[in-house]
C-alpha cells in the first residue's frame, strides 16, 4: 500500500487507502454470504412521494459532473489493468477476447440471486484455453438499489465480487443516479466514488475486501481493448425514458458521442464498435417502455457521422431480450437488454397471458423507420452475457444461472460479420479436439 489519504467529495472528508496497483479477487475465495451485512430497509415511503411528484411533473433528469477528458473521455484496458501492456498484448496475439456483461444486479432482498449470477461467471475462469477466460465485466447499470446508497455498496456490489478475479466496469443507471426525496443526498456521489476515482484506492463502501475503486473518466466514456472499443453513455435517472440530453443537463453527451464516432472514422478503425447505455431502445412487454427521443438522438449522430454501431446493449427491463434492426443496406444490429443480474425478475406478460411467441416483427420497416424483430428473450431466469470479439466477428452469448457454472453452453447467441455488418453463423474456436482426437487415433493404431 502507497498510503492513505482523505479526499473531500460532496463537503465529507472520506477516507481512503491508496494503492499503486489495482486488485481484484480476494487472495483466497470465500463461501457466499446468506444474509446481507447491512439489512435493507424499505423504500414504499420514498417511492411514494416519488410517484406524486411524477403525478405533479416534478420529476426530470438530473445534471452530472463533467468526465474527465471531455470532449471524449478515454478509458483503455491496460489503464484498468495499471498498465500492464504485456497483459493486453497477449490478448492481441490470441486473436480474441471475451468479456463479461449484466445489468440491473443490485438485489435488496438479500445475497442469493446476485451470487447465483457471479457464481455461474466465475466458471468462465475454468477454461483449457487462456484465449476463452473473460478479461473484464461491464455492468450495465443499477449497481446499486434503490437510490445508490453508500451503506448498500458492500451488500450489492463488492461481497457478491468478491472473488471475481478481473476488472469490473459500469455504466451508472437511474436507480445509482436517482436521489431519495427523504434523503439529503447528491446524486451519483457513491457512484463516482467507486467506479471514477482517480486512482487505485480502496473506498470504505469496500469494508474490509481488497477491491480497488475503477477509474473510469466520468458517466460517459470510451472504453477501448483489443478488438473492440466501447462507447459508454448515462442515460439518467428517470425511470423511463432514457436522456442523454436536454435543456436540463446540456448537449456534453451528444458532442462526446459525435467526437467518438468521428474519430472511429479517421483512424478507420475496424474492430467491433458497441455502444451501452441503461435504458433500452426497444423492449417488449414488461414494465419498461422504449426510449425513443433517446435513440433518435443517437440515430442523428450515427447518421450524420456515417458510423454505426456492431452491436448496442443495455439493462434496465428486469429480463433479458434480445432484437435484431435492419437498416437500409440490410446491415443487422442487435439490440440486447440485458436487466435480470439480480434484481427482481419481470414477465413479460400479465399473470393468465399467453407467452409471447419469437421471433416476430414489432416494427415494420417504412419511410423514416427500420425494421425490428423480437428474436428471443428470457424473464424466468437471472443471468449475464459473454461476449467474444476476433478482428472478424463479434459474438454475444447469454447464459442463464440456473444453468450452473459448469455449464458451458448459451441458451441464446447471436453473431454479428464486423466487415459486413449482417448476422452470420459464428466461426467456431479450436480448442484442441481435434489434436488430441488424432493423437488417440494414432495411439489406437500403435497398439494393434
Amino acid at each position: 500500500m502507497a498510503g492513505s489519504k482523505s479526499r473531500e467529495r460532496t463537503g465529507v472528508q472520506v477516507p481512503v487507502r491508496q494503492l499503486r496497483q489495482p486488485v481484484f479477487a480476494q487472495a483466497e475465495p470465500t463461501p457466499d454470504p446468506t444474509v446481507f451485512r447491512v439489512p435493507h430497509a424499505s423504500d414504499a415511503p420514498a417511492y411514494k412521494l416519488i410517484d406524486e411528484l411524477n403525478r405533479e411533473h416534478k420529476i426530470a433528469p438530473l445534471p452530472f459532473p463533467a468526465p474527465r477528458g471531455v470532449p471524449e473521455p478515454r478509458l483503455t484496458l491496460t489503464a484498468v489493468l495499471g498498465g500492464n501492456a504485456a497483459a493486453t498484448n497477449r490478448i492481441t496475439r490470441s486473436g480474441q477476447l471475451v468479456f463479461h456483461a449484466t445489468g440491473d444486479c443490485g438485489s435488496t432482498r438479500g445475497p442469493a440471486t446476485q451470487n447465483q449470477v457471479t457464481d455461474k461467471m466465475l466458471g468462465d475462469f475454468e477454461e483449457a484455453s487462456a484465449a476463452q477466460v473473460p478479461q473484464f465485466n461491464l455492468l450495465l447499470g443499477d449497481i446499486v438499489y434503490s437510490f445508490g446508497e453508500t451503506q448498500y455498496y458492500y451488500d450489492q456490489f463488492y461481497e457478491p465480487y468478491r472473488d471475481y478475479p478481473a476488472p469490473v466496469l459500469a455504466l451508472a443507471g437511474n436507480h445509482d443516479g436517482m436521489v431519495s426525496p427523504l434523503a439529503h443526498a447528491v446524486t451519483l456521489a457513491a457512484y463516482l466514488r467507486n467506479f471514477c476515482s482517480q486512482g487505485f484506492v480502496v473506498t470504505p463502501e469496500a469494508g474490509a475486501l481488497s477491491r480497488t475503486a475503477q477509474i473510469q473518466p466520468g458517466v460517459f466514456f470510451t472504453f477501448d481493448a483489443p478488438f473492440v472499443r466501447v462507447l459508454a453513455l448515462y442515460s439518467n435517472t428517470l425511470e423511463d425514458p432514457g436522456v442523454i440530453a436536454n435543456r436540463t443537463i446540456g448537449t456534453s453527451q451528444q458532442i462526446y458521442l459525435r467526437a467518438a464516432l468521428t474519430r472511429v472514422k479517421s483512424e478507420g478503425y475496424s474492430g467491433a464498435l458497441i455502444i451501452a447505455h441503461h435504458h433500452p431502445p426497444y423492449t417488449a412487454g414488461g414494465r419498461h417502455g422504449w426510449s425513443l427521443a433517446m435513440q433518435a438522438q443517437i440515430d442523428s449522430i450515427c447518421s450524420a457521422v456515417g458510423v454505426w454501431p456492431h452491436a448496442v446493449l443495455s439493462g434496465h427491463a428486469h429480463n433479458y431480450q434480445r432484437f435484431t434492426r435492419t437498416r437500409p443496406g440490410d446491415q443487422q444490429i442487435p439490440y440486447i437488454v440485458c436487466g435480470n443480474g439480480g434484481h427482481n425478475l419481470v414477465p413479460l406478460t400479465k399473470a393468465g397471458a399467453p407467452a409471447l411467441r419469437t421471433p416476430q416483427i414489432i416494427q415494420a420497416a417504412s419511410a423514416g423507420a427500420d425494421q425490428i424483430v423480437f428474436e428471443s428473450y428470457d424473464c424466468l431466469h437471472y443471468g449475464y452475457l459473454r461476449v467474444l470479439v476476433t478482428a472478424a466477428q463479434l459474438r454475444i452469448e447469454y447464459h442463464p444461472a440456473s444453468d450452473g457454472a459448469v455449464a458451458k453452453t448459451p441458451d441464446d447467441s447471436v453473431t454479428v460479420d464486423l466487415a459486413g455488418r449482417t448476422l452470420v453463423q459464428p466461426t467456431a474456436s479450436d480448442l484442441g479436439w481435434l489434436a488430441a482426437r488424432r493423437a488417440v487415433r494414432r495411439s489406437g493404431k500403435r497398439t494393434r
